[in-house]
């Protein structure tokens, strides 16, 4: 497959949504901040323009800017629509994220990520596989999308395949995916006095890598690789959770705080470092661990544009 990188020098749209389910048990108070945040951050930043960006928040007063799911759908097509290479798109969500069980055999984990919009209990989750062929499918090789998903779950919330370490380099499947299935299924036989079973369900742990896992990363970069030039920064693994942190007496989410907060301090930085310094700044706050993934492999060591 023919890639191309972006130049990020043509056009410039963004869509940012932010979502803190007002007046609901499962309220949330950082994520219309967020969206706001970096709309001016993209502005300010990278030079968009306030006419190119389009805000979802669920404190607006215009039925057509609520994060409903069908407003979020429409507002992704509206993202994507005659995209062109050297296109710099962006994609950015803070809200409620989540796993439902992959159907389709594409991830490693066995489990889907979802977000939910703020109508989700009456028209559900939206799925990762659906926001790959909303926002990542339609691209032309050289478009840019750069994506920043600020919520639980996030590590894979665009489907993209491949994922990097701290120094760059792509991960391997991890063989640690499936370590607390193997343990449960050793435990189980333990307990039944079943030896030759717990010792079947330890190795289950190790030989997960060699079976359904390769077979997920495998059908995964066969049809998740692009050539557009697509990038996301996850808030933390899939299977973790993450938070809203205060900064200056206000609630807003820990990466949408992190990546702008590096990107001022040091405007030119590469993809690595950029992960890197991410992690750093989030190392003393919290718990989770953000990730860098991407559309086809790059070159870590290159300059982060937007």
């Amino acid at each position: 497959m023919l890639t191309q990188a972006s130049n990020c020098a043509v056009r410039k749209k963004a869509l940012c949504i932010g979502i803190n389910y007002l007046g609901r048990p499962e309220e949330l108070h950082g994520c219309v901040n967020d969206a706001n945040g970096i709309a001016e951050f993209l502005i300010l930043q990278f030079g968009f323009r306030r006419e190119n960006i389009l805000k979802l928040t669920d404190d607006s007063t215009d039925p057509h800017r609520l994060p409903t799911r069908a407003n979020i759908i429409s507002a992704m097509r509206w993202l994507v629509e005659d995209a062109r290479p050297n296109d710099s798109l962006f994609f950015h969500y803070s809200g409620h994220g989540g796993q439902v069980e992959d159907l389709d055999g594409d991830e490693i984990d066995g489990y889907d990520e979802v977000i939910y919009p703020v109508d989700f209990k009456q028209s559900g989750h939206i799925v990762d596989d659906m926001i790959y062929d909303l926002v990542v499918r339609p691209l032309p090789p050289g478009c840019r999308l750069t994506a920043l998903i600020d919520c639980s779950h996030s590590g894979t919330a665009l489907d993209l395949p491949y994922v990097y370490t701290s120094r760059g380099k792509v991960k391997e499947p991890s063989r640690w995916v499936d370590v607390g299935q193997g343990l449960l299924d050793a435990g189980r036989s333990s307990m039944h006095g079943n030896m030759k079973g717990m010792f079947k369900g330890f190795g289950g742990m190790f030989k997960s890598e060699t079976h359904s896992q390769k077979k997920a990363a495998r059908y995964a970069k066969k049809t998740r690789t692009s050539s557009a030039d697509v990038v996301a920064v996850g808030a933390c693994k899939d299977f973790e959770k993450s938070d809203d942190i205060m900064e200056g007496g206000e609630a807003i989410g820990a990466i949408s705080y992190a990546f702008t907060e590096t990107l001022r301090r040091q405007p030119q930085q590469s993809y690595q470092e950029l992960l890197n310094n991410i992690r750093d700044l989030l190392q003393d706050k919290n718990h989770q661990k953000p990730q860098l993934t991407s559309s086809h492999p790059i070159d870590a060591s290159a300059l982060f544009i937007v």
